[in-house]
């Protein structure tokens, strides 16, 4: 995926300010960009210090070849399906054909369009979008980079930039961000209308309120039904009391660091749990596998959460 320039004009940087140090390029390419970047993870999930990292190092901070002549910030190659602007350079081998863009935020689009679908991305976003580490090492166990070291790279350039704390700033702008000792589901009454909110786990959920039906809520907030059954683990659609939560994106394998256990109440259900937690059930079941699948703990019993 990488362009092998930027590779090397990258680390001539790096020699020219210090490598523990910050240069003004990339100063100067984090500020630009990471509005950009912010919104990108509102709405596709992927984190927003990945999305600056990676664009640092493929388009070595905007000064690379592909981003100056063809706005092309992330290396990303044409493959068959691509129909726009073309450049061609030498990588992994001769006169390959890379992606041009009208715009820096075109390539940032078309970057986040890349991982969400294609389907060797797709365990990623089961990670918590605020785990850029489980990112970094998830782009190249998925194949993104040749380079052995690129999970380290992304990490040093988003620890030395304090890229991490545009993660949390991507879920607090807009969005309602519980951080609560423990995920108890907010009072329907409060809720005027469909707000957004997002779980300690960072997965975006929305409360019924009394009288909504399951179709009703889907419809509101642009979700297919089957789809939002299967972001809740449901088989059919329930017929809602009133406070529940609906997850409008998938969960994920484990829960919020905060939450390494829990002892179960009178009255839980595993599916209760993994409702609270944010957590997928059958990765609940996994992590605690003394407890077959299908059956219910009983109260005491403390599941492992992660």
């Amino acid at each position: 995926m990488r362009y092998r320039g930027t590779m090397i004009l990258l680390l001539v940087m790096q020699f020219a300010f210090g490598q523990a140090g910050k240069n003004k390029a990339q100063l100067a390419y984090i500020e630009k960009y990471h509005r950009i970047a912010i919104e990108e993870m509102k709405k596709f999930g992927i984190p927003a210090s990945i999305t600056l990292a990676q664009g640092l190092l493929e388009s070595a901070a905007g000064l690379s070849y592909l981003a100056q002549e063809g706005n092309n910030h992330f290396g990303i190659k044409c493959h068959r399906d691509w129909n726009g602007k073309r450049l061609y350079r030498d990588d992994d081998e001769k006169n390959e054909c890379f992606r041009g863009y009208n715009s820096a935020s075109e390539s940032f689009r078309d970057h986040s369009e890349f991982l969400k679908y294609r389907s060797r991305y797709a365990f990623l976003f089961e990670e918590s979008p605020t785990d850029y580490k489980a990112w970094a090492n998830g782009l190249k166990k998925a194949g993104y980079a040749t380079d052995r070291r690129y999970p380290k790279r992304l990490i040093e350039l988003i620890e030395r930039y304090e890229l991490h704390r545009y993660d949390l700033e991507g879920y607090e702008v807009e969005i309602k961000a519980y951080t609560e000792k423990e995920p108890d589901i907010p009072p329907a009454e409060i809720l005027e209308s469909y707000q957004i909110n997002v779980s300690k786990n960072y997965v975006k959920f929305v409360v019924a309120k009394k009288g909504d039906t399951f179709s009703s809520i889907a419809k509101q907030i642009e979700v297919s039904e089957k789809r939002l059954l299967k972001y809740n683990e449901l088989e059919r659609v329930p017929e809602l009391k009133g406070g529940e939560r609906l997850y409008i994106q998938p969960k994920r394998r484990k829960a919020h660091r905060d939450f390494k256990t829990y002892t179960v109440q009178e009255g839980d259900s595993m599916y209760a749990i993994a409702q609270k937690f944010a957590i997928k059930l059958k990765y609940l079941y996994k992590r605690n596998k003394e407890i077959a699948t299908g059956r219910e703990p009983e109260a005491g019993e403390v599941l492992e959460l992660r």
